[in-house]
């Protein structure tokens, strides 16, 4: 068992779909496995960097190959992606959600097609692969989509953030996946992100939505049935782009946490009880921050914040000191134009690592956590053109959380198997 940052190196030559052993003195050995349609092939000797391997061993089965050739930054032996397969969805898909809507214990893919002026949903077909998506009109220019029961049926609905029509769409599930025409309410200009949570404790869920043109978060309370009273919205900073809602101080009200753009800082609007919010704290990041994230990342169950900043190629790491307060960020580098991030635990020790989709370089990259709140640096998987947004779940039902991504570019959705 290896648990420090070390370098092995691979001797003479090994190919693809072939399990390969590899040494070095006074180290345990390490094996790891290359599939099928691999492009992992070395000629002579390559050094190899090995972070923060817990444990790996050899599976006895190959998964079937797909489409899209890995690169990466670092090779890591344990909590690797198989390339992406890609689905088509709409016209410059813009946002992505996992979420099981038909009720078969299946994850299925929803997606905001930006372009085409609807979403799509595709339903799980089992063992990770996804049938061809359904669509249904929305409002103009969807940016943003969220999935949640708000109507009280157990079955999960669908809002989207129309940022063309200045207001924001909701689509009551009917059942098996299918839903009803959306009903819209009014927000200011240019909802670019949505997220939905109870926020005044009356256990029916709430929409916050970031206006990017008015810079203006919005809260609509749930008035009960899937209907929302008018938007009470509170000023924030220049163009508001993303919004997470979490309770960052332990007072068990949910707060608002949203990414400022044109400000380059975060917004912190704790929840003063009845769903209504302070005045914003704000905290200095890097250039355009883009897309927020907020988890406990160092695990001292207080909930920290991640940040994509688009036009620093980093991802900051703000720690929370306690009461709502938090530390200045510490940067990682990542891709070209990081726009969306997610924290998961995608190697199994528990320990939340970073998902970035990295808009400029075609590629996701993957921070994994070498503990305490602290990252190693990124291994990239390539995808298909612009990656915009991205998402972790476990698709196939094997326990290991999986990658979609959605590739504005192609027009399609790109889903990474976990293996």
């Amino acid at each position: 068992m290896i648990k420090v940052n070390d370098t092995i190196s691979a001797l003479n030559y090994f190919s693809t779909n072939q399990t390969c052993q590899l040494f070095r003195s006074n180290i345990s050995t390490i094996y790891i496995e290359f599939y099928s349609n691999s492009t992992f092939v070395f000629i002579n000797q390559s050094s190899i960097s090995i972070l923060n391997i817990l444990e790996y061993q050899p599976s006895t089965s190959s998964p079937t190959p797909t489409t899209t050739a890995t690169s990466t930054t670092t090779t890591s032996a344990h909590s690797l992606f198989l390339n992406q397969t890609t689905y088509p969805a709409g016209v410059m898909l813009w946002s992505v959600a996992v979420i099981d809507v038909n009720n078969d214990n299946k994850p299925d893919i929803i997606v905001a097609n930006y372009n085409s002026n609807n979403v799509g949903i595709l339903l799980n077909a089992g063992n990770g692969t996804f049938s061809a998506q359904t669509t249904y009109s929305v409002g103009t220019n969807p940016s943003s989509v969220a999935v949640a029961d708000v109507n009280s049926d157990n079955k999960p609905d669908i809002i989207v953030a129309n940022s063309g029509s200045n207001n924001i769409g909701v689509l009551l599930n009917t059942g098996n996946g299918t839903f009803h025409a959306q009903t819209t309410y009014s927000v200011d200009t240019d909802p670019w992100s949505a997220s939905v949570i109870d926020v005044n404790s009356d256990n029916k869920p709430d929409i916050i939505v970031a206006n990017y043109d008015s810079n203006t978060v919005s809260v609509l309370l749930n008035a009960g049935s899937g209907i929302f009273n008018a938007q009470t919205a509170y000023l924030v900073s220049y163009y508001p782009i993303s919004v997470a809602v979490v309770d960052v101080n332990n007072d068990n009200k949910p707060d608002i946490i949203v990414a400022n753009y044109g400000s380059n800082n975060v917004g912190i609007l704790l929840n003063t009880g009845s769903g209504t919010f302070n005045a914003q704290t704000t905290y200095s990041v890097g250039t355009n921050p883009v897309s927020v994230a907020v988890v406990d990342v160092n695990n001292d169950d207080k909930p920290d914040i991640i940040i994509a900043n688009y036009g620093s190629n980093t991802v900051g790491v703000l720690l929370n000191t306690g009461s709502g307060t938090f530390n200045a960020q510490t940067t990682y580098s990542v891709g070209i134009n990081p726009i969306s991030v997610t924290v998961a635990d995608v190697n199994s020790d528990n320990e939340s690592d970073i998902i970035a989709a990295n808009y400029g370089s075609n590629n996701v990259g993957v921070l994994l956590s070498a503990g305490n709140g602290t990252f190693n640096a990124q291994t990239t998987y390539s995808v298909s053109s612009n990656p915009v947004s991205v998402a972790v779940a476990d698709v196939n039902n094997d326990s290991k959380p999986d990658i979609i991504v959605a590739n504005s570019g192609s027009n399609n959705l790109g889903v990474l198997l976990n293996y």
